[in-house]
């Protein structure tokens, strides 16, 4: 009798350590969830700063640089598609919409580099205080981006390690904990954005214009000898 109370014992204690480690991975993956909705909501705030200023900086490129249209079209129109776009904790699951989110901001992020590279042929521009003030706070939002995003992928990579780490992945698999999508580098960002100017297109080599041979060189077929 004494030795079946002991093992009805070592069972209610053993199923007591599982349920109990069961809770604590449970708490251990909701605690890296949250993490990511911090991090997730410091990055939607991140880009919506961005958008804010770019109304000015398209506005203030527009009164002294009235020939570069398309390209303050470009960002204008980017900028629309992204407002009123955030990322949502449900999007951070689904890759197809977590996907479209970021082609959106990379083609904000594409047109503002095209501006900046645009208005260098502007040196009235370039020398106004405010431009050059306004420039500075969107070239270190970009960084911010960057860095944000990265801190999201490190909060992402502990989160979906710890999905398919053996036992907790049985915790994960029962409670419903998903992976979520990481933020890839954009196709081409290792390149710098390239704008032609126009008038600054090389021209092409023209036959009729060349310049004349120097003396001693070959001016054409070589003609026989005369016969002696």
């Amino acid at each position: 009798m004494k030795k079946s109370w002991l093992v009805i014992g070592s069972i209610i204690l053993l199923v007591l350590i599982l349920v109990f480690w069961g809770i604590s991975k449970s708490n251990s993956l909701n605690l890296k969830d949250e993490n990511i909705q911090a991090q997730l909501g410091q990055l939607n705030n991140v880009y919506q700063q961005r958008l804010d200023l770019i109304p000015n900086l398209v506005a203030t490129v527009q009164g002294a640089a009235t020939a570069e249209r398309q390209t303050l079209e470009a960002v204008v129109n980017a900028r629309a598609r992204a407002t009123g776009i955030t990322l949502t904790p449900e999007a951070l699951k689904d890759p197809q919409a977590f996907a479209n989110f970021q082609q959106i901001q990379d083609q904000v992020s594409s047109a503002i580099s095209r501006l900046l590279v645009s208005v260098e042929k502007y040196p009235d521009l370039k020398s106004q205080a405010n431009f050059s003030t306004l420039m500075s706070q969107i070239e270190g939002m970009e960084s911010r981006v960057r860095i944000e995003r990265n801190r999201y992928n490190e909060t992402v990579l502990e989160y979906n390690a710890s999905l398919r780490v053996f036992p907790a992945s049985l915790i994960a698999g029962m409670m419903g904990f998903e992976p979520y999508q990481y933020f890839q580098a954009a196709q081409g960002a290792e390149n710098a954005p390239k704008v032609e100017f126009p008038g600054t297109e090389s021209p092409a080599a023209d036959p009729a214009t060349a310049p004349p041979a120097p003396e001693g060189t070959n001016k054409g077929p070589a003609r026989p000898a005369p016969a002696k």
